[in-house]
């Protein structure tokens, strides 16, 4: 299924890359960029994409503004806010204002794509490194870590099960026909999320929540 995009950043450069990017996938199109937040809602309201990708601080009206509009008057479009900051208090305030996702431009290719097609199944993503923004706490605890399993994808769930059973990242990527390189993106979304470190904490919680059996 095709995933239509709308770029909206400040920075000429990082359309391009972004567009770039995003166009050698063959399930996402991108149907046109945006400078300011402005432009961004009135191109939303004529090209009606399924992803927007948001920068939060632009000329004019902030992206906290644009997800917020676009929540109201196109409640169908998800919002994936791609941004330098990495601020526990503007994740908290994008979701609380309808984006579907929060990602930070550090992240690696793999992870963005990964992000876009996770909002456009209406699933929110938040990437590992501001997880602990949404579950609270600056080291999860047991119970932070229950609630985080909420916050996983059901591709993040499925990697988890196989590495919970002792199969290797090549292993997991030839059963589920991934590369190597997205399964180790996956395991690493992993650990953000629940906080974890090792693959002993990973099977003891996949024990736990069920997702294996004892």
């Amino acid at each position: 299924m095709l995933t239509k995009i709308l770029i909206v950043d400040d920075h000429g450069v990082l359309r391009a890359g972004l567009r770039a990017l995003l166009s050698a996938e063959p399930d996402l199109e991108v149907l046109g960029e945006a400078g300011n937040g402005d432009e961004a809602l009135s191109l939303a309201q004529s090209l009606n994409p399924d992803v927007v990708l948001l920068d939060l601080s632009m000329p004019g009206a902030s992206g906290i503004h644009v997800a917020r509009q676009l929540k109201q008057q196109q409640p169908h479009i998800r919002t994936l806010i791609l941004t330098v900051h990495e601020d526990d208090t503007l994740v908290r305030e994008a979701i609380r204002v309808g984006a579907s996702g929060y990602i930070v431009k550090k992240a690696v290719e793999t992870e963005l794509i990964d992000a876009i097609k996770a909002v456009s199944r209406n699933e929110l993503y938040v990437h590992p490194a501001m997880t602990r923004a949404l579950i609270g706490g600056v080291a999860p605890k047991a119970e932070e870590a229950e609630r985080a399993v909420d916050i996983l994808t059901p591709r993040e769930t499925e990697v988890l099960r196989f590495i919970a059973q002792g199969y290797t990242n090549k292993q997991i990527a030839e059963l589920l026909s991934l590369s190597v390189r997205t399964v180790e993106s996956h395991r690493s979304n992993l650990m953000g999320k629940l906080g974890m470190s090792t693959r002993v904490e990973l099977v003891r919680y996949a024990k736990e929540n069920k997702i294996i059996k004892n």
